[in-house]
């Protein structure tokens, strides 16, 4: 019986150890080097500017169809 069990435990351990492998909790998230943070960050603020930069072309368009329906 105990050798059954010895067996047993350690197969198990391994199991468990094996699908911890292959299913991790993803409680933490993967690790972003300073570079690729700063980068990701320059290419946020670029999108920004941009939808800026539309956002005030489609007002500045609006304003002019209604100032020549006005007129």
């Amino acid at each position: 019986m105990n050798r059954r069990k010895k067996i047993k435990d350690i197969y198990d351990k391994r199991m468990k150890q094996a699908n911890l492998k292959a299913n991790p909790k993803k409680a933490k998230p993967k690790y972003i080097s300073k570079a690729e943070r700063a980068k990701m960050e320059a290419e946020a603020a670029a999108n920004q500017a941009d939808t800026a930069d539309i956002q005030a072309i489609e007002t500045s368009e609006a304003s002019e169809t209604i100032d020549t329906k006005d007129a």
